[in-house]
């Protein structure tokens, strides 16, 4: 027989134990456990005549008929569950801990694998997980204005040991109108607070965890409130170094990019840029001449960034001068990190 556990103790599992998500694969869109693998009992179109079934003639009818399209399919989930399951273990849950990963799991059990199930389904997972996001973390956030080489920064941070919550790579977006460019199609925001969730669930909460400064929409996605309230209110270290520096990251970064992608992006910015910026910059851009393209972005970007700092507690700002060698920008970091006490030594 099947067993039954806790969220808590789910989680803790599946660091070992494979985890399959039975529901259809638009619910596994929608959002999922971080790490998840989809292993549908239905198809999103059987889900939707099992639905309609239910509501037309009662439950018991809805269950015959989920077990008339998934009746053939038995020896597959079979064969599927043996070639997932890790020394004969798996994980499973659907929508509310139901009919559907009941039925796989006594199907697995029959064939001598064990079935661990998830009390409650997904929903006690999101409960959970939305529950454990608005405890306070220990930020230390890294800011900077545009082109300074944060993000950089941070991976230099997260190869010397230190915990990193990578926003943007989460977001699959660098947070600006040009953040789409090179990224996959972002998740929905109920993944990003997922995904979100799962790196700061395996985070030691007595130790600090870097974060970059940013806007609440990261694209289309939006840093829970509590987290972003958090980062507001945290420690600040600001790295601050010269224009043209910043101006030839960006050149590096995005000059590789289609013009047309580019002239979009600036496009999307346009009124808040300004008419005659926006043609300035799209001028320089049919030019080829990324440098000045840049700096007149620059401009846009540094007045919101500065009038962003002007909203935070100037006791928690530290201000650090870099240059452009971004490791030893790292061990500035690093040192006033230690100086302030926002970490030991």
């Amino acid at each position: 027989m099947y067993k039954e556990i806790n969220i808590k103790t789910f989680l803790e599992k599946s660091n070992d134990i494979p985890l399959l998500d039975v529901r259809t694969p638009d619910e596994f869109k929608q959002g999922h456990i971080t790490g998840a693998i989809n292993f549908p009992l239905f198809d999103n179109n059987e889900r939707a005549i099992i639905g309609r079934t239910y509501k037309e003639h009662g439950p018991n009818a809805a269950i015959l008929k989920g077990f008339e399209f998934c009746a053939g399919r038995a020896g597959d989930f079979i064969k599927s569950g043996q070639a997932i399951a890790r020394d004969k273990s798996l994980l499973l849950h659907c929508w509310r801990g139901g009919i559907r990963s009941a039925s796989l799991a006594w199907l697995f059990e029959t064939t001598g694998i064990k079935s661990l199930v998830l009390r409650g389904g997904y929903k006690a997972y999101r409960r959970f997980a939305i529950k454990y996001l608005e405890r306070p973390f220990k930020l230390i956030v890294l800011g900077g204005m545009t082109g300074s080489g944060k993000t950089e920064i941070l991976n230099n941070l997260k190869s010397l040991g230190f915990k990193v919550l990578e926003l943007e790579t989460l977001a699959h977006h660098k947070g600006s109108a040009f953040g789409a460019l090179g990224e996959m199609a972002q998740n929905s925001n109920e993944q990003f607070e997922n995904d979100i969730f799962s790196f700061l669930y395996r985070c030691n909460p007595e130790e600090p965890v870097w974060v970059e400064d940013e806007s609440r929409n990261i694209g289309k996605n939006l840093i829970p409130s509590s987290i972003f309230t958090q980062i507001l209110n945290s420690p600040l270290i600001c790295i601050e170094t010269n224009t043209e520096t910043r101006i030839s990251r960006l050149v590096k970064d995005y000059s590789e990019f289609p013009v047309d992608s580019l002239a979009f992006s600036i496009s999307k910015i346009s009124k808040r840029l300004g008419g005659l910026n926006t043609k300035s910059a799209l001028n320089y851009l049919e030019q080829g001449d990324f440098r000045k393209v840049a700096g007149v972005m620059l401009d846009y970007y540094d007045r919101t960034y500065s009038y962003s700092l002007k909203e935070r507690n100037p006791g928690k700002v530290h201000n650090v001068k870099i240059s452009s060698d971004l490791k030893n920008a790292t061990d500035k970091v690093v040192s006033i990190a230690v100086i302030k006490g926002l970490i030991r030594n």
